[in-house]
């Protein structure tokens, strides 16, 4: 009897262990799947030069769509407004093939304001997905860390003060946000710029400037102020070539040069000693892609005023749309052009062309996602 108690309990040992093998086994398949199914959907390609470039599929997919996804918006925006038109006519005009009043409208018009808005978007979500990876903090973006209202203080200088014109408006607000970056810079640095530290004293400097801003907006008469109030909403409207031209140019020249360091930003995200261990010039990197940072958002706020929330969201949002760590610079320069054109798309569709600043949209829209993301970091234990 006990040799069969002995031998039944120790074929049931068995057969647990076999089952508890084979569910391993099959846990250990599926995780080498799914670690083969990434190393093969990123690839290395060799140019003619011999230099190696890491391709990663998804997230070339991903780019690729969120530019079809600009440009379809884009279409949409163009033919929007008291005299609609349709997005066949757009593209033909667009081609050189509409009528004298179409060719008109399109590319004198709104051709502009859409160029500035791709711009600003993209700018916006570049030097976002910048200060979240030099930071190493989600909340590393230009709305948290007070160069938006840095360069606000600096266009109110000049509208409140001087009565400056527009281009005088959109040199204040550059300055204003270049030194608001260096000021912030300079308070956290020590020994190097610590991420939690920057994040900190930004958000201090953030609430410096906003006070500055409330003071001036109380000692301009009633035509500044509410000239004022209208561009610290961020807004499209009134967009033309002049703007077009010189974010362009800058942009030009800063996407190449932030692209190109995008390795050793990479690399940065892993630490410092690891960096310079890997021979990235730590502190060199981290300046000249902060000055990058700082330059894309002052340009964009000095063009189309403080667009909240676009830079905080399209780096997170450009995350989770390829699945894939580091700071996603390429995603997420598209996923805030994107972004930009269809929320200015919908303030235009929902409200009527110029009734709804493009900036209140964005920041319904972000402080939105913001409780949403809150609310699921929280449920995971997170936070």
């Amino acid at each position: 009897m006990k040799s069969d108690t002995k031998s039944a309990s120790s074929s049931a040992s068995g057969s647990a262990s076999t089952s508890g093998a084979k569910a391993a086994g099959k846990d250990a398949g599926k995780a080498s799947g799914k670690a083969h199914r990434a190393i093969r959907a990123i690839r290395a390609v060799r140019t003619p030069g011999g230099l190696s470039v890491r391709l990663d599929a998804r997230a070339l997919t991903a780019v690729v769509l969120l530019l079809l996804a600009a440009l379809a918006a884009s279409v949409l925006l163009i033919g929007t407004g008291d005299f609609p038109i349709a997005a066949g006519d757009v593209l033909r005009t667009l081609l050189g093939d509409g009528n004298a009043g179409q060719e008109f409208i399109v590319n004198e018009l709104r051709l502009p304001r859409v160029l500035v808005g791709l711009l600003v978007g993209a700018s916006l979500g570049l030097g976002g997905a910048l200060f979240q990876a030099l930071s190493r903090n989600p909340l590393g973006s230009p709305d948290i860390l007070g160069l938006g209202q840095g360069a606000t203080a600096g266009a109110l200088v000049v509208i409140v003060l001087f009565s400056g014109d527009a281009g005088e408006v959109t040199a204040g607000a550059l300055l204003g946000g270049l030194a608001t970056g260096l000021a912030i810079y300079l308070l956290a640095w020590k020994r190097g710029v610590h991420g939690y530290r920057l994040v900190l004293v930004g958000i201090g400097m953030s609430a410096i400037m906003t006070a500055v801003n409330g003071y001036l907006l109380t000692k301009a008469d009633l035509f500044d102020a509410a000239r004022a109030v209208v561009w610290m909403t961020g807004s499209l409207s009134g967009s033309d070539w002049d703007q077009v031209t010189p974010l362009a140019a800058l942009c030009v020249i800063l996407v190449p040069l932030v692209l190109g360091n995008a390795r050793a930003l990479r690399m940065m995200e892993m630490g410092d000693d690891v960096s310079y261990a890997l021979g990235v010039r730590v502190e060199r990197v981290r300046m000249l892609l902060m000055l990058a940072a700082v330059l894309l958002t002052a340009a964009a706020t000095a063009a189309a005023g403080p667009v909240s929330f676009v830079a905080l969201t399209a780096p997170q949002l450009a995350r989770r749309l390829t699945r894939s760590p580091g700071p996603n610079l390429l995603p997420s320069l598209c996923m805030g052009a994107a972004l930009l054109v269809t929320a200015d798309w919908v303030s235009q569709r929902v409200f009527g062309a110029d009734q709804m600043p493009v900036g209140v949209v964005t920041g319904v829209l972000g402080g939105v996602y913001l409780l949403w993301l809150l609310v699921t970091e929280r449920k995971a234990g997170r936070i």
